[in-house]
C-alpha cells in the first residue's frame, strides 16, 4: 500500500466518516442516474410517455390473504362443503395434505353500482368499490411465503434484485430534496419474510433502497439526530462540521474519479447523497412525522383513536402525509414474518382472520376518502395485495393451507378504469383460469401509469440488461381509464 502523507489521511478519514454515518438513508434531488456520475446514464432513465401516476402508496398484506374469505365470492363451495376433491398427493409448498372443501364461514354482499361481492369482514372497504378496480385472478409460481414475497417485491424467486420502490427511484428519481424517494412502514411486531430483502435495491446502487421508518418511535428514523451525549456538536457547530465535511468528502471523490470511472463504483457518491438528504431531513422529518397535526375528525376516520385500527391507521395517515409532501412510493405492511399475528392463517380461519381484517379495514378506506377529498387521487395511486392466496380444503378442520394458484390484488387512484374487475379463478377459488395476472403484468402496469415502459427500464449487471419484470409480463389495459 503506497504512503499516505497527511492531506490524504484526511481526506480518507473523512471519507470513511460519511460512509459510515446514515448510509441507510436513501434519495437524492434529480433522476436516477444523477448521483451516478461514473455510471454511463442508460437510455431506460426518465419518462417514456406522459404519466399519469406521480406517487404511489402500496398496502401489503403479508401471510397470504384468503381470497374466498374476503373478495373472491364462491358459492360453490357451500354445496361442496365437507368432500374430499382436492389432490391427494401433497402439492409442493403446502404444509399439510388437503383435507375437506371448506366454505367461508362469513357472509359475502354485493356492494355499489359495479355489484362487487365483498365479505362481511370489510364493510369500510366495501361501501368504495366503485373506487377500485380488482385482479380476481393474480397468480404466483411458488407457495412458500419467502419466494413469494421476493416474487410480488421484486419480479424474482430469489433475493438479489431490486424491488419495485428500487427501480422506481433508479427510474424517475426524487420529487423533492428534502425527503426520500421511497419509503417503507413495516409491522411493530416485526419484519416480513425475507426481513429487509422485500425493500432491497439489489444490484442497483443503495441509494435506491427503502428507507424503514419506525412509526412508534420519537425519531422514527435512526439516528437521524445526534444522540443527546454529544449536544455539543449540536447547532453553529454541526452545520460547520458538515460544511467541512462536505468538503473533504468532494475533494475525495475528485481525486478518485479516473479510480472510480475504472470500477465503475458509485458508491461513495451514493453515501454523500445520503449524508446530505439525512442533514436535510432534519429539517423537514419532524413536521412530516407530526400526527398531532391532524384534526380530530380525521384521526377518527383513520381509526387512530382505536386500539384495534391504531397502529395501521397510523401508519397510513403518515403514508398520506409523506405522498404529499413529495415521497414517490411508500409500503405499508400488515403482519409480520411467521405463524401468527398476520394473513397466514394455518390454523383457523374463523379466530385468526376476523381481527387482521379489523386492523386494516377501517383504515384504509379512511386512507382512500382521505386521499379523494384532498385531490391527491388526481396523481395518486393505492395497491393492496398480498404474496398469493389459500386453499379452498381445509388444513386441519378450519385453517386454509397456502396456495399460488389464484389471489385478489385491488389499484384504486390515478389512471384506474373504477369499479370493474379482471380475471376470474375457478369456481373453487383454487386455480386462475381466466385473465391471469403475475407480478409481472402488475408492476409493467404501474410502471406504465408512471410514465415508464418496463422493457426499456434496465440496468447493466454481469453483461445482462436487468429489469423489474425480466422477460415477462404485459400492460393490464382492461383496468386502465381512458381518460
Amino acid at each position: 500500500m503506497p504512503f499516505l502523507n497527511r492531506r490524504q489521511w484526511i481526506l480518507q478519514t473523512g471519507g470513511g466518516f460519511a460512509g459510515c454515518a446514515l448510509a441507510h438513508l436513501i434519495c437524492c434531488d434529480q433522476p436516477a442516474m444523477a448521483v451516478q456520475s461514473t455510471t454511463p446514464a442508460p437510455p431506460s432513465s426518465g419518462l417514456h410517455h406522459p404519466a399519469k401516476v406521480r406517487r404511489v402508496i402500496q398496502l401489503f398484506m403479508t401471510g397470504g390473504a384468503s381470497p374466498m374469505d374476503l373478495f373472491d365470492y364462491k358459492p360453490m363451495l357451500e354445496r361442496l362443503h365437507g368432500q374430499m376433491l382436492g389432490p391427494k398427493d401433497k402439492p409442493e409448498g403446502f404444509t399439510a395434505p388437503a383435507g375437506s372443501i371448506m366454505k367461508s364461514p362469513f357472509r359475502f354482499r354485493q356492494h355499489g353500482e359495479c355489484g362487487r361481492w365483498v365479505s362481511e369482514l370489510f364493510p369500510e372497504q366495501a361501501k368504495l368499490v366503485d373506487d377500485m378496480a380488482f385482479l380476481m385472478a393474480m397468480a404466483s409460481k411458488t407457495n412458500v411465503h419467502g419466494p413469494g414475497t421476493y416474487m410480488m417485491n421484486t419480479g424474482f424467486l430469489v433475493p438479489g434484485f431490486p424491488c419495485f420502490g428500487a427501480w422506481v427511484s433508479y427510474g424517475l428519481g426524487s420529487l423533492v430534496d428534502n425527503l426520500p424517494t421511497f419509503v417503507v412502514l413495516p409491522d411493530p411486531k416485526g419484519l416480513p419474510y425475507n426481513q429487509k430483502g422485500p425493500f432491497s435495491s439489489g444490484f442497483l446502487p443503495s441509494v435506491h433502497q427503502g428507507t424503514i421508518i419506525d412509526s412508534r418511535r420519537s425519531q422514527p428514523i435512526h439516528d437521524l439526530f445526534p444522540s443527546e451525549k454529544f449536544a455539543s456538536t449540536a447547532g453553529p457547530t454541526s452545520s460547520a462540521g458538515l460544511s467541512a465535511l462536505a468538503e473533504l468528502n468532494r475533494q475525495h471523490a475528485r481525486d478518485r474519479a479516473n479510480v472510480q470511472a475504472g470500477l465503475n463504483d458509485s458508491r461513495f457518491e451514493a453515501r454523500i447523497a445520503s449524508y446530505e438528504l439525512a442533514a436535510k431531513m432534519q429539517l423537514s422529518a419532524p413536521e412530516a412525522f407530526d400526527l398531532s397535526q391532524e384534526t380530530a375528525a380525521t384521526h377518527q376516520e383513520y381509526g387512530t383513536d382505536q386500539t384495534v385500527t391504531a397502529d395501521f391507521g397510523r401508519r397510513c395517515l403518515l403514508a398520506r402525509r409523506l405522498i404529499e409532501r413529495g415521497v414517490r412510493f411508500v409500503q405499508l405492511w400488515s403482519g409480520p414474518q411467521g405463524a401468527t399475528g398476520n394473513w397466514d392463517n394455518h390454523g383457523n380461519i374463523q379466530t385468526e382472520l376476523p381481527p387482521m381484517a379489523r386492523s386494516v379495514d377501517r383504515p384504509i378506506a379512511g386512507l382512500l376518502k382521505d386521499l379523494k377529498a384532498r385531490g391527491l387521487m388526481e396523481d395518486t395511486l393505492v395497491v393492496w395485495t398480498t404474496e398469493f392466496g389459500r386453499t379452498p380444503f381445509a388444513q386441519g378442520s378450519l385453517g386454509r393451507d397456502h396456495n399460488g394458484g389464484s389471489f385478489v390484488t385491488w389499484l384504486a387512484g390515478a389512471g384506474i378504469r373504477p369499479g370493474v374487475a379482471h380475471g376470474r379463478s375457478d369456481d373453487w377459488g383454487y386455480q386462475a383460469v381466466e385473465g391471469k395476472t403475475y407480478c409481472y403484468d402488475l408492476h409493467a402496469t404501474l410502471l406504465h401509469l408512471m410514465g415508464i415502459d418496463h422493457q426499456r427500464l434496465t440496468y447493466r449487471q454481469n453483461g445482462i440488461d436487468r429489469r423489474l419484470t425480466d422477460v415477462h409480463g404485459h400492460v393490464i389495459q382492461e383496468i386502465l381509464s381512458s381518460a
